[in-house]
């Protein structure tokens, strides 16, 4: 088999930002209630007053109509070869690589943020003959004492540089050392935000209390893009993070994710089935197009497949773009490198050839 992707997948692949998808050459963007979806140029979520009728539709989310729907994706969705690569190069570019550990360094760092300036060998690149396009993931995501030290090392690289703030991973901390820490990581260049949300809200069914925090957070963000991280698995129901994942994008928040990937149990498909049914209903009744990020757990190249098909049949190609998805990260790179590199030599290459991340 030739390796290389076709000229109409090496198209695609140099348009990431804008232009067809690489999962469908020539397919239309997918509508949504009618209303034709946009790749790029998006205007942040504004925010809408808490709406409880709307909030309140949760109750009646269907947890075994969920799981039969989540686990059509794996069972019959089936990419190979070089449409294989091409969605696995698109999951690159929409992954935010992270380094979340107690014990990162900046040299870890440092070496987190060459990775993501060159996330795939060169010259695996020349054998699928995209060797020209330049690939680089969505974001690097630090600890907020090591954004400067991310911003540092990915100067000039346009490669945005995410912190998690507020207490991250638990929430726990004071509201106004939350606020504080979203302040400091701005002020030392980052990007991006990811916030927690203060799960006590959800499971008290105190969603005035859960806006309100948000709202506040968004409000501290500014003009920096802001993640919400909702915890899924200590939400106890399916109908918990859809209430959440509402009240959330009511709130303003430009993406809704699934975990901090500290939680026993992170990212699902069923989990994530019910966040971007969500969006696709915000969007519906406001126009507002919100992004999804899932985190924790995603770790082999097959799983990210499952999430991008995920997106493309639920919300539709417009939704697989950086600026609408993303995919947490950490261990996940090595093995779509690896991937990869089967497909351009015919054999997995040696642990030496993909030390990071």
């Amino acid at each position: 088999m030739d390796p290389k992707l076709s000229g109409a997948m090496l198209r695609d692949m140099a348009s990431m930002s804008v232009g067809v998808s690489p999962i469908a050459p020539g397919e239309p963007v997918k509508p949504v209630n009618g209303h034709a979806t946009l790749a790029a140029g998006l205007v942040r979520n504004p925010g809408l007053p808490l709406d409880l009728d709307w909030v309140h539709e949760a109750r009646f989310t269907n947890r075994s109509a969920a799981e039969r729907r989540a686990a059509t994706l794996p069972a019959r969705r089936s990419v190979k070869k070089a449409w294989q690569a091409a969605w696995l190069l698109r999951a690159i570019t929409c992954m935010d690589l992270t380094t979340l550990q107690g014990d990162d360094t900046p040299g870890n760092v440092r070496r987190l943020c060459a990775k993501a300036r060159q996330p795939v060998r060169q010259e695996v690149l020349e054998q699928l003959g995209v060797g020209h396009v330049r690939i680089t993931v969505g974001a690097v995501c630090v600890y907020h004492n090591l954004v400067s030290t991310a911003v540092e090392a990915l100067a000039g690289s346009g490669i945005p540089v995410a912190a998690v703030s507020t207490g991250f991973p638990a929430g726990q901390t004071s509201f106004e050392t939350r606020l504080a820490e979203i302040r400091a990581s701005l002020a030392a260049g980052a990007n991006e935000i990811d916030i927690v949300i203060s799960r006590a809200h959800v499971l008290t069914g105190d969603y005035a209390a859960l806006y309100d925090e948000v709202r506040a957070f968004r409000e501290t963000c500014g003009d920096v893009h802001m993640k919400t991280i909702i915890a899924t698995g200590e939400l106890g129901t399916l109908r918990n993070v859809r209430a959440a994942s509402l009240v959330c994008m009511l709130a303003g928040a430009d993406f809704i994710k699934t975990s901090t990937g500290k939680e026993p149990t992170n990212a699902t498909l069923t989990n994530s089935l019910i966040m971007v049914r969500a969006a696709r209903d915000y969007f519906e009744r406001t126009g507002w197009m919100v992004g999804f990020k899932p985190a924790g757990g995603i770790r082999t190249a097959k799983q990210a497949l499952d999430w991008l098909a995920l997106m493309k049949e639920e919300l539709g190609d417009a939704w697989l773009r950086p600026n609408l998805f993303r995919i947490g990260a950490s261990g996940l790179l090595t093995d779509i490198e690896r991937q990869l590199w089967h497909t351009a030599t015919g054999h997995y290459a040696a642990a030496r050839h993909q030390p990071m991340p």
